[in-house]
């Protein structure tokens, strides 16, 4: 199977890459381009071509900053509306039997990001796994998480959670083609990691998502973002203002302006919320009550989610990166941190300062931010979705001796090093020069045999037990990896009942 790089699919042939043990196809389009009358709407289907199409190189990724789009150290994608597209990756050797999909969706707090990130390639992935690794771009920020709908009009409609509804459809892209590229349709597996990681999450709770994929792999999950139709609105409305347009005119100037100018009026809005409420982060999934009928953490809780085995950890000092990279991004001070408990009560902060010793000293708001953010509400998740599914708990734990001394640890993001195995690039080397090379190739092996593994039986390696509220088995991935049974106890019941901050207007 897949003895040639041209490939016939639904929608037309292409052509990728033959490299020397891997296949690679780039920027296959997985959905019209949405713009034009598109602008805002959901995902339509491919315009078929005739000929071949090229997907031998990247093209554009999704409209954001620049900055976002780096990938490399001078190096920027181009952005662009039309970059609704994915990347393929699978063994140059052909398949004696369907291989396993892994479709993984990149994070960037869903404002960021591109599939065309070199650790996105899956290369080391494909290759020891036999595997078919597919990656994708879907509407970030501005056309993918802001929900306009409200200035819709019967003659310009616009729809709602446009960057989930991206996912699904290259999902069904995936779906309809990966077999023509040796993979099983029938054995799809989804990870993303942040923000990427709550996509696997709405994914799950995406009614129209169902029997796209049949497990799933969330690390770093923000897992309690969701807003209601209601404060979308307000968010929206916000946005429409600074870009400087009113309700009667909203329609025509999101129909109208350049698209650099709609972005650059929501992040100004975004810097603005994100300053005014420590915590909030209204650019993410709306629960519309149609495409999205629940938040995902609450359907995850009562059993409404697809019911599929689940991967579910996040990182030791998850709160590092953002402290020293982005400090107004996530409550990793005493002062901001303290702004997001405000529902929660002085009783909540006290607990909270009890289970992290030497709080409020930098280093501790720091811990205990990350883990407000993306420890604590995925431990509901461990424990609402292992009630209905099989579902396994990790820790990320190890951090090389650079990223100790640099102050970040085994940080936010710095799980995707072991997971796509880029230790022996040159990146991966520099990382290690100071020390960790050994434990940083044991941690790899951890990684990619336990999702390997995952991807092709559904289960991880024998040693890892599933994930129960009686023994909250967690394993915890370092050098050496051990198995914990509720780690940080203490923290863990300091953060039960703390109710995250919903956005003020």
């Amino acid at each position: 199977m897949v003895a040639t790089t041209e490939i016939t699919t639904a929608d037309g042939i292409v052509r990728g890459h033959r490299g020397r043990r891997v296949l690679r196809w780039r920027s296959i389009p997985y959905a019209a381009p949405p713009v034009g009358e598109l602008r805002f709407r959901a995902p339509q289907p491919v315009r078929p071509w005739s000929g071949v199409l090229d997907a031998t190189k990247f093209t554009s990724a999704a409209m954001q900053h620049r900055a976002g789009a780096r990938i490399g150290p001078r190096a920027y994608q181009p952005t662009s509306e039309d970059a609704l597209t994915l990347n393929i990756t699978a063994p140059a050797l052909p398949a004696r039997s369907p291989r396993p999909v892994l479709v993984f969706i990149h994070g960037g707090g869903y404002l960021i990001g591109t599939s065309a990130l070199p650790l996105y390639s899956g290369t080391r992935l494909a290759e020891r796994g036999d595997v078919v690794v597919v990656s994708l771009n879907y509407r970030l920020g501005t056309f993918g998480y802001v929900d306009f709908s409200e200035f819709g009009t019967p003659d310009r409609p616009f729809d709602s959670n446009l960057g989930l509804r991206d996912q699904v459809a290259a999902l069904q892209w995936v779906r309809t083609n990966i077999a023509a590229f040796g993979g099983d349709p029938d054995n799809v597996t989804i990870f993303g990691e942040s923000a990427g990681a709550h996509a696997v999450l709405s994914l799950m709770a995406t009614p129209a998502a169902k029997g796209l994929f049949r497990r799933a792999i969330s690390q770093s999950p923000p897992a309690d973002w969701a807003i209601t139709k209601e404060e979308a609105y307000a968010f929206a409305r916000r946005c429409v203002a600074a870009l400087g347009a009113t309700p009667d005119t909203a329609n025509a100037a999101l129909c109208t302006a350049p698209a650099n100018d709609i972005r650059r009026a929501v992040d100004h809005t975004l810097s603005q919320v994100g300053r005014e409420q420590p915590g909030v982060f209204p650019a993410c999934p709306v629960t519309d009550g149609e495409f999205l009928p629940r938040a995902p953490i609450d359907a995850i809780l009562e059993g409404s989610a697809h019911r599929v085995p689940l991967i579910i950890g996040t990182n030791l000092e998850e709160g590092a990166l953002f402290a020293k990279f982005a400090p107004g991004r996530l409550p990793t001070t005493p002062d901001r941190l303290r702004a997001a408990l405000t529902r929660s009560g002085a009783a909540a902060e006290s607990r909270i300062a009890a289970a992290y010793p030497g709080y409020p000293d930098a280093k501790a708001a720091i811990l205990a931010g990350g883990d407000f953010v993306f420890w604590r509400p995925s431990l509901s998740i461990m424990e609402g979705h292992s009630r209905y599914a099989p579902t396994y708990a990790y820790r990320y734990d190890f951090a090389p001796r650079a990223l100790s001394l640099a102050g970040l640890g085994a940080t936010h993001a710095t799980d995707l090093i072991p997971v796509f195995g880029v230790g022996n690039s040159p990146f991966g080397r520099a990382l290690t020069a100071a020390g960790g090379r050994q434990g940083l190739r044991a941690v790899t092996d951890q990684f990619q045999d336990n999702w390997l593994a995952f991807a092709r039986t559904g289960a991880p390696l024998p040693s890892w037990p599933a994930y129960t509220e009686a023994r909250r088995s967690t394993l915890i991935i370092d050098s050496p990896t051990r198995m914990e049974h509720d780690p940080d106890q203490a923290k863990r019941l300091a953060w039960q009942d703390v109710r995250v901050p919903t956005f003020a207007g």
